[in-house]
């Protein structure tokens, strides 16, 4: 599965007809765009936010059917968007869930406070792995499977990979964006579960710590392990960091 590199959209953005339908009388406000070309919505109305997430058709790479099958399954154990309805036409797919209470770590009031968020963003990961139970988990990350798909080249340049430090139920994308805050700068929730699975807890702590730079700058990640609970694993980190960016 590539990677779901996404930031706030700029500039005009048209409104998918199914959009348009599940919103009705409600506001209707882009708040999220993918270089696969899907886009994230937010529904805002008297009775508070809905989201929808939408995926041209023939997009590769994004299942948001089994994207909500992972939501619904993780809304058992851990705070997680609840799914409101999913559907298919024409023009695309779409998810729709419910909001959730927080803001993204990177709303202008983290990035403002970088080490708030590295911290925020590492408790909420220790959380995810203490809570989700790996034995009840249907679906997986393992990093045999993921090296596996890499083209020869990829997997020659990404190496064989460390022995496993601890198996948790993986977040899949724990970038900094898809950890939500209360105004009180604890985490309060988790978004963007499409890659959810069991693998080895590295995997998410390599590329959450490698977020941080993206979005606040160098120096967070002490806050953020710290945070985590662990010191930093390097061989692991450097591992898992290359078989991100390489697939």
């Amino acid at each position: 599965m590539p990677r779901e590199l996404a930031a706030p959209p700029t500039g005009a953005v048209a409104v998918p007809a199914a959009v348009r339908r599940l919103a009705g009388d409600d506001d209707v406000i882009p708040v999220w765009r993918n270089e696969l070309g899907g886009l994230t919505f937010r529904l805002s109305g008297s009775d508070g936010d809905r989201y929808v997430k939408w995926v041209p058709a023939g997009t590769d790479g994004l299942d948001l059917a089994a994207e909500a099958a992972r939501l619904r399954w993780a809304g058992r154990y851990a705070p997680v968007p609840r799914v409101l309805g999913t559907g298919t036409d024409p023009a695309g797919t779409w998810l729709l869930t419910a909001g959730l209470r927080g803001r993204s770590a990177v709303d202008p009031r983290w990035v403002a406070r970088p080490e708030a968020a590295a911290r925020a963003i590492g408790a909420g990961l220790r959380a995810w792995h203490e809570t989700l139970p790996v034995a009840d988990c249907p679906y997986t990350w393992d990093v045999a499977v993921r090296v596996a798909r890499l083209s020869p080249a990829a997997r020659a340049a990404v190496g064989p990979p460390p022995a496993v430090d601890r198996l948790v139920v993986c977040h899949g994308d724990a970038c900094a964006p898809n950890t939500l805050m209360a105004d009180d700068g604890t985490w309060s929730g988790h978004v963007d579960l499409g890659s959810l699975g069991v693998g080895d807890r590295w995997a998410d702590l390599a590329v959450a710590s490698m977020s941080l730079g993206w979005n606040y700058g160098d120096g967070f990640e002490p806050a953020f392990f710290a945070a985590y609970g662990v010191e930093p694993d390097r061989e692991r980190i450097a591992f898992y960091r290359r078989l991100w960016n390489l697939g």
